[in-house]
């Protein structure tokens, strides 16, 4: 469906249902720009996070970080993290899946590719993290939980398809069928 053919009324609605509850409203039409400037906001900040890890003079190592950090906090999930940074085969992936994964997330949001799957890996990302860092002095809120509400609002809103390669790849034709007619379930990873 174009934006041609839907009608004014409807372009900036959002409505729905779970559990026998329904929400909706209608959003103002600068919201897109919004949403916008979140993806890029959040495909910078991992873009940059990654990078830097990737070309910095010692290799990352998220052993230290997985071992220590949540013995010292109070976190709920202290025995995940201690069997994490106790494990050499999780320590090695964490310390290519960190920098990697940050760098590949950022891009992703970055040109507006693939944004429903690197949202969700952002925010798994961000919730570990959250766990790591935990710390409920101020409240069970904290900058790594907000993080990972962005992360899925940019998913929710579909931000890959706002000046972004998503709208073209689900556009993309093959024989006559558009990718995401052809393949609904890309509607998951695309948008």
């Amino acid at each position: 469906m174009t934006a041609s053919t839907i009608s004014p009324d409807t372009r900036n609605t959002f409505e729905s249902t779970i559990g026998g509850y329904t929400v909706g409203t209608r959003a103002h039409s600068l919201s897109a720009w919004f949403v916008l400037a979140l993806r890029l906001m959040m495909g910078w900040a991992f873009a940059y996070s990654g990078f830097t890890k990737i070309v910095a003079a010692e290799p990352f190592s998220a052993g230290g970080y997985l071992a220590n950090v949540a013995a010292t906090n109070g976190n709920p999930i202290a025995g995940l993290f201690a069997w994490m940074g106790s494990t050499p085969w999780f320590v090695e992936f964490a310390n290519v899946a960190v920098p990697w994964g940050e760098l590949f997330i950022g891009l992703g949001l970055l040109v507006g590719a693939v944004v429903r799957l690197a949202a969700f890996f952002g925010a798994l990302m961000m919730l570990m993290f959250y766990f790591g860092n935990w710390d409920i002095a101020h409240g069970v809120i904290n900058g790594d939980f907000a993080y990972m509400l962005v992360f899925l609002a940019v998913a929710a809103f579909g931000a890959g398809r706002i000046l972004g390669l998503d709208a073209w790849i689900e556009n993309y034709e093959i024989s006559g069928r558009s990718l995401l007619e052809r393949y609904p379930i890309l509607e998951y990873v695309l948008g």
